[in-house]
């Protein structure tokens, strides 16, 4: 039996979809750790000398999740036209498509939020941002769930 070359760099490229396997790990870990710094820093006092690092911190990593969740749309896109030639979707492929666009939409607002409090140099604390980021992180979690349903991590043992 002939083994291939793990070090095969346009073996890897070509895979049909271990692209959007491997990228997707990326835009989740960023958003997560944003909005925990983001809602740690909410919850810090005012005076506190951690909360400007705290904020920070969530508007880098929500700022970059957002900007590596375009790559992970196309790639996911391309897989199912590679892997299954565009047939029309349906069951958890289909659920994982649309909560995976939903995703990305509210990561990308999310992003942009924190973009234009940046930019205006104050922090937006209205009552949606939190609770939106809530519901981000929760739909994340769903597509991130089927979509290991559909990689075969999440199959019964």
């Amino acid at each position: 039996m002939i083994r291939p070359n793990v070090f095969d760099i346009r073996a890897a490229l070509s895979a049909k979809h271990a692209q959007h396997v491997v990228l997707i790990h990326f835009p989740i870990a960023l958003f997560i750790v944003g909005v925990a710094c983001d809602f740690a820093s909410n919850w810090t006092k005012r005076s506190n000398s951690k909360r400007p690092i705290l904020t920070s911190a969530a508007y880098i990593n929500l700022l970059a999740a957002a900007v590596s969740v375009v790559p992970v749309v196309v790639s996911g896109i391309l897989a199912w036209q590679w892997q299954l030639d565009g047939q029309k979707l349906r069951g958890i492929l289909l659920l994982h498509l649309v909560l995976g666009c939903a995703s990305a939409a509210l990561i990308a607002l999310i992003g942009w939020i924190h973009f234009r409090a940046a930019l205006s140099e104050k922090l937006i604390r209205g009552t949606f941002r939190l609770p939106l980021e809530f519901v981000a992180t929760l739909l994340v979690i769903a597509t991130g769930h089927l979509g290991g349903f559909l990689s075969g991590v999440n199959l019964p043992s």
